[in-house]
């Protein structure tokens, strides 16, 4: 062997001989397994620095049988709330030493383009599977799925579930109408997000469980679609009377809305009133300042993988879902009716 020979990179066995124990006690030590003595623990560490030892993932997962990798389902529209779940997943499976794999959908039917996301992650043999979820038919869609993963979701329903995280989208609406009612609007509207989304959903059910406690009129709802388009065509040819405000299912309608209203000459809040949803990062800073209802979507993340490490580690600690509350930010986008 000539002195430029490369020198052969260490392996388990060379780890095991300097520390003096067996190859099965450096495997738990690197996958960090209990059942090994603090002092033995310390001895593979040492080996493990001297010999610069790296182990391939591949060869944790022959141990483990994990990969340690999450596979994370988005939908493919770049809207704040599934961004921001996201990305708050990601920081918190770092924390944890996961990798995540994350595939967005963007196909035009949601519940196929779901299943077919939550099939190729299984064939990458990852630990679990986490769904954000914009769409009803796509949460159905994987429960027809014979999965050997544990699948955690963040969707807002009715129903609870030990494999859910959510924020409370419903009672985040009866905040913003009870806020409304509060300054003395008789006439609260409300410019929805598409029927078909969970959060949506929640939130119309909020809004008019709110006015029925109140016993204040219900107008049917509109449509929107999250845009601030659709909000701008809402602001456009809704009728403003004594007394009305506006609830929109989230900020960027809000922002359509507002500069609606501004071109029919009507000014918020002193003819309307308007709270938004979400507290997106200009919601300060739009004309007026917007009123909105706050969701954590930091503590959501975190919420998200705490669920998953439970579900993959110990599966019988797991417990229904407590939604996550949200918070009113007042701000000169309401005041109080007629003042």
């Amino acid at each position: 062997m000539t002195d430029d020979t490369p020198a052969r990179a260490a392996n388990i066995f060379d780890v095991a001989r300097l520390a003096g124990v067996s190859h099965q006690t450096v495997s738990r030590v690197i996958n960090d397994l209990p059942n090994v003595r603090p002092a033995t623990r310390a001895r593979v560490e040492q080996a493990i620095s001297q010999l610069r030892y790296s182990p391939s993932p591949a060869a944790r997962a022959l141990v483990t049988r994990r990969t340690r990798t999450i596979g994370l389902v988005t939908p493919g529209a770049l809207e704040y709330g599934p961004t921001a779940i996201a990305m708050h997943f990601n920081v918190a499976a770092r924390a944890a030493r996961y990798n995540v794999d994350t595939v967005s959908v963007l196909d035009e039917d949601p519940a196929v383009g779901v299943r077919s996301a939550v099939e190729g992650l299984l064939r990458q043999r990852v630990d679990a599977i986490v769904l954000v979820v914009v769409d009803l038919a796509a949460l159905e869609s994987v429960r027809g799925i014979d999965l050997s993963i544990p699948v955690v979701a963040a969707a807002a329903t009715q129903r609870r579930s030990r494999h859910l995280v959510s924020i409370d989208q419903y009672r985040g609406a009866r905040q913003a109408v009870r806020h409304l009612a509060e300054l003395g609007h008789t006439r609260i509207l409300h410019v929805a997000g598409p029927p078909q989304a969970p959060d949506a959903v929640e939130r119309v059910r909020g809004w008019r469980d709110e006015l029925a406690a109140r016993r204040l009129e219900i107008v049917e709802p509109s449509a929107g679609d999250w845009s601030a388009a659709s909000g701008y065509r809402f602001g456009s040819s809704v009728e403003i009377a004594p007394g009305t405000a506006i609830f929109a299912a989230n900020d960027h309608m809000s922002i359509g809305l507002l500069s609606a209203l501004r071109e029919r000459g009507l000014r918020v809040p002193e003819d309307v009133s308007v709270v938004g949803f979400d507290d997106v990062p200009e919601a300060a800073f739009l004309y007026p300042p917007l009123t909105t209802i706050r969701q954590d979507f930091a503590a959501l993340g975190h919420l998200m993988m705490q669920k998953v490490l439970l579900a993959v580690e110990e599966p019988d600690t797991l417990t229904e879902d407590t939604p996550i509350p949200t918070q009113l930010v007042v701000r000169q986008s309401t005041r109080t009716a007629g003042a």
